[in-house]
């Protein structure tokens, strides 16, 4: 099979492999296009105020270059962070590369990219290195707490958890400025972090996303199959036993099962296009919790 051909088991289609599909420029973790803010350190700083969310703009395509071409593609980002604006990378160090996703499957869906001679591995077998897996595991904690911070930075002011919080960080309760705000909601509990089971990139990329499942890029079956049954494999769960279910997904037929929404577990049989609908009124739900 070619670098551009779609596998049966790939959770993504043959567009987004090449990078030829059309993709939202993300309204993203991160800071805005060409500039040269610490993103990871400005998400983290308190924000009293809330600002209203950047619209959702056409992407120009083209977005792996250097010759990192198809499923190489995330190899870009691992080469020459800096070369990519912060509303890609958001941030970068010696070890790893986190992004947002190209092609995101949720309001909110990030990359976490080793810089390793084991990332070309198939995470299955690269796990099998336990302190590998270790400093895996614990750039993947520290990549949660900031995609929970950006959560609750999009919708803390729906949720109902976060209504004592939310009104200290308006103004309109007194609060004194040494004391620590409430904590509301655990946002942390409301992602889905791991790798598929079948990886269709050929780096080793772990997922870091909201629970929603709502955007442009979920347009398949497999979309949402691939992050709403094993064959998302969380990261916490390594290493894997030998014989384990998971290591061959394509027998498990985790993408063919009936679609079920995540949160009321309705049955949608084969009517993704219901399903979709339906997840849109499950997003407004779920931020007022």
């Amino acid at each position: 099979m070619s670098e551009t051909e779609s596998d049966p088991k790939d959770a993504i289609t043959k567009e987004e492999i090449t990078g030829a599909a059309a993709a939202p420029e993300p309204s993203s973790v991160g800071g805005s296009r060409g500039t040269k803010r610490n993103a990871f350190t400005e998400l983290m700083a308190p924000k009293p105020k809330r600002q209203p969310e950047p619209p959702i703009l056409a992407s120009t395509r083209g977005a792996f270059t250097g010759g990192f071409k198809a499923r190489d593609g995330l190899g870009a980002y691992t080469a020459d962070p800096a070369s990519f604006p912060a509303s890609r990378v958001i941030y970068h160090n010696a070890s790893f590369v986190v992004i947002n996703d190209l092609y995101p499957k949720s309001t909110v869906h990030t990359l976490l990219l080793p810089r390793s001679p084991r990332n070309r591995l198939h995470p299955f077998d690269a796990f099998e290195d336990a302190e590998f897996l270790a400093s895996v595991q614990a750039e993947t904690a520290r990549l949660k707490q900031l995609v929970a911070k950006e959560l609750q930075r999009r919708y803390g002011r729906f949720s109902a958890q976060e209504k004592q919080r939310e009104a200290i960080l308006n103004g309109d309760v007194e609060w004194d400025d040494e004391a620590p705000l409430p904590v509301g909601r655990d946002w942390e509990k409301e992602l889905l972090v791991g790798v598929h089971a079948h990886p269709s990139m050929n780096d080793l990329h772990v997922h870091v996303l909201s629970r929603d499942m709502v955007s442009e890029c979920m347009r398949h079956r497999k979309h949402y199959q691939s992050f709403n049954t094993p064959f998302l494999v969380d990261i916490a769960e390594f290493p894997l036993a030998a014989n384990d279910p998971r290591r061959h997904p394509g027998h498990a037929g985790y993408l063919d099962e009936d679609l079920r929404c995540w949160r009321c577990k309705r049955n949608f049989g084969n009517q993704f296009k219901k399903l979709k609908e339906h997840l849109a009124d499950e997003l407004e739900t779920w931020k007022k919790l």
